[in-house]
């Protein structure tokens, strides 16, 4: 199923547009339908073969993901809309039930550990009534920095950025960006302090609580 992302633009209005933040009608493409259901069966594959053979498991992981940096390690079941545009930095571990719905740009960076069940989303749909009837929506980019921690459960909202070192807390609804060394938690998610360069156990038990 691998597919040229530039190339699939200059072919495809909708792939451009997909990729630009450009409103489109997803239910009325001829492509982006063909392209989740590609990537979620390639999904499906890995998470039943990846116990039995993980190598090929993980071959076609960067088959799904062509932009995953090296040592990245993930563990099944994932679920992804789109490989393509998905950037995963080097050494980045992503835990069971990771779920990317909708297309664009989505970056995660190096170092990162992503929790289980933590789930992406990049598509808004139109507010008013008849252009959501007819289908129309558009993506916003969501772009998370190194040696991120985010918690079990946590959602990130379109359009957000997570600035690097920062701590989601578990079951966060992360609606607007999280700026660098910041330990946020809660719904809508919040910031309720900084991260330490270093630290005291008691410290440490205090992070802890909060994030998972």
């Amino acid at each position: 199923m691998a597919h040229d992302l530039e190339q699939l633009k200059r072919d495809y209005p909708d792939v451009k547009a997909l990729f630009a933040d450009d409103w489109l009608q997803y239910r009325k493409s001829k492509i982006l339908p063909e392209l989740t259901r590609e990537s979620q069966e390639m999904s499906d594959r890995i998470n039943r073969i990846y116990f039995e053979d993980t190598a090929e498991a993980e071959r076609l992981f960067r088959e799904l993901v062509p932009e995953a940096g090296e040592g990245v390690d993930f563990r099944p079941p994932i679920r992804l809309d789109y490989g393509l545009g998905l950037k995963i930095g080097d050494r980045t571990f992503i835990n069971m039930d990771f779920l990317v719905v909708g297309g664009g740009p989505i970056s995660i960076g190096s170092d990162c550990l992503i929790g289980p069940r933590v789930s992406i989303y990049t598509p808004n749909h139109a507010i008013a009534r008849k252009p959501r009837l007819e289908g129309w929506q558009h993506n916003e980019d969501v772009a998370i920095g190194n040696n991120v921690w985010i918690g079990g459960n946590a959602v990130i909202c379109p359009g957000v950025t997570i600035g690097d070192n920062t701590i989601i807390g578990a079951g966060a609804v992360v609606t607007h960006d999280i700026p660098a060394d910041s330990i946020a938690v809660g719904n809508p998610c919040h910031v309720i302090g900084q991260v330490p360069e270093d630290w005291t156990p008691e410290q440490r038990a205090e992070v802890e609580d909060n994030s998972v």
